[in-house]
């Protein structure tokens, strides 16, 4: 008879305590379905909240493996080091913004709550997931969990052709990448002989037990390529980026808002983690790669949004042109770069969903909020509500000194340290160009009304927290980033120090 060798498997209470945040997280979603089925009455305000409570325990969880989390866990598949806890802090922080933009968005389309947020909430999960990714397995399988629930509340609307279109484009493109994305790792695990991040980094080091010349190895090339390919597509990366306007355009307001920021943040700090970390060593093989890509995303950006009408679909070539920016901080390849890039998208989640809010304010009440003719004299209407918005136009713009100002510094001080200065000058100038349409959007606002003033009705929902919370972030993370940015800088030292460098 043949022996049958036993496999055990041994997870202890410290695995499972590293993932308690995406479990609590995970859990809600279970819980909102079941309270779909069960809660007849008030079902909008009653699973509002078990979102909201769940985005707050899976903060509070963090918080505390900020102190007492593990670089490794499930046996080198995810980790709850300070860089992820960083990432979770944002993709939470996110989450929490879009379900308060959400319940009169519900209201109006006629959504039903209990699918829309355990939805919502199973992407939030892929991406906590994703940003704490230490395998290549593990980072597709969070990948295609955060994806396959977002192609689906992009096409919710179901009564929206445009919805509708986002819903099927998204998914198509989308999958293209991740088959790019899989056999780029296919090709590194026959490289290294792995898919966990350390064990390749160090073969790439050249540890004794590796695969021999793996360091050289034409499929190592060949899947870096093909890997930087599908992270491109997954943030829209010129010229990966055909997606983004229409999905943007079509999806639901406060799911835009969402993705445009949490879907960067999960797959940059799953791209940090390979590049930056687990390729450090071979980075002269993918610079150049990313330093074109971070020019041309840069300027198509920009410029292209200046011929925008509609709101969302400007904001789309922005969150493109935004892309540029963090990877010009990425091919700086130091910890300079790579705190830039961590604080630029706490930076970037109060400034871009806070420019989300107005489209998603005139949206709940039924006027047409993605067109930017409509803003004429908003001033005049809701002063407000004008005044956030051009907080978040500056911002977004890097006017000092909002946090969009000292994100971008950073970003641009790190390419100049690694000695690529030019990238730092097509930064700027590529700013200068996006001031153009940011400005445009505040010169239409606060043009005089035609007629007389009327005052509009007062912000519907809990939009009005998230507004107030989008402002105070905005500008407070200008005027005293200190205590954010040595957050930033410890999340970032702390995996440097696991990946040896």
């Amino acid at each position: 008879m043949l022996g049958v060798t036993a496999l055990h498997v041994l997870v202890g209470r410290t695995d499972w305590g590293s993932i308690l945040p995406e479990l609590i997280v995970g859990g809600a979603v279970l819980l909102l379905l079941l309270a779909d089925v069960f809660i007849t009455e008030r079902r909008i305000e009653v699973t509002t909240g078990i979102s909201l409570v769940a985005l707050v325990a899976a903060f509070v969880a963090c918080m505390n493996l900020w102190h007492t989390g593990q670089p490794f866990a499930f046996y080198g598949m995810v980790s709850s080091d300070r860089f992820s806890i960083f990432f979770d802090y944002v993709i939470l922080l996110s989450a929490f913004l879009a379900v308060l933009l959400s319940p009169s968005y519900i209201e109006r389309s006629g959504f039903d709550p209990g699918d829309y947020y355990a939805l919502l909430l199973a992407s939030t999960t892929g991406m906590m997931l994703m940003a704490a990714s230490i395998s290549l397995i593990m980072i597709f399988l969070s990948l295609e969990l955060l994806s396959l629930a977002l192609y689906i509340l992009s096409g919710f609307a179901r009564s929206s052709p445009r919805s509708q279109e986002a819903g099927f484009k998204y998914f198509l493109l989308s999958s293209f990448a991740s088959a790019f994305l899989v056999y780029g790792m296919a090709l590194i695990y026959g490289a290294t002989g792995s898919t966990q991040l350390y064990f390749i980094g160090a073969c790439l080091h050249g540890f004794p037990y590796c695969q021999a010349a793996a360091a050289t190895s034409p499929l190592l090339y060949v899947g870096i390529g093909l890997m930087a390919v599908g992270f491109a597509f997954k943030v829209s990366v010129v010229p990966f980026h055909m997606w983004t306007p229409d999905v943007y355009e079509g999806a639901p307001t406060p799911i835009t808002a969402f993705m445009s920021v949490t879907t960067k943040a999960a797959v940059f700090a799953a791209f940090m983690r390979v590049f930056n970390f687990t390729f450090a060593t071979v980075s002269s093989r993918w610079f150049g790669l990313i330093w074109a890509l971070a020019i041309v995303t840069m300027i198509v950006g920009n410029v292209i949004a200046l011929s925008q009408t509609n709101m969302k679909r400007l904001l789309a070539y922005s969150g493109i042109a935004h892309a540029g920016y963090l990877l010009v901080a990425l091919s700086a390849n130091s910890a300079a770069g790579e705190t830039a890039v961590a604080f630029y998208f706490l930076a970037y989640l109060f400034m871009n969903i806070g420019a989300f809010i107005l489209v998603s304010v005139l949206e709940s009440r039924g006027e047409a909020g993605d067109e930017i003719a409509t803003y004429r004299g908003l001033w005049y209407r809701n002063p407000a509500l004008a005044a956030a918005t051009a907080v978040f136009m500056f911002s977004l713009a890097g006017f000092p000194p909002t946090a969009g100002f000292f994100a971008k510094y950073l970003v641009f001080l790190s390419a100049v340290q690694s000695g690529h200065t030019e990238l730092a000058i097509i930064g700027v100038i590529a700013s200068l160009i996006s001031m153009a349409y940011y400005l445009r959007v505040v010169a239409v606002m606060f043009m005089q009304a035609e007629g007389e003033a009327r005052p509009e009705a007062p912000i519907p929902g809990a939009a009005d927290i998230a507004m107030a919370a989008t402002v105070a972030g905005s500008i407070g993370l200008g005027i005293l980033p200190t205590g954010f940015f040595n957050l930033a800088t410890q999340g970032v030292d702390a995996i440097r120090t696991i990946f040896g460098l």
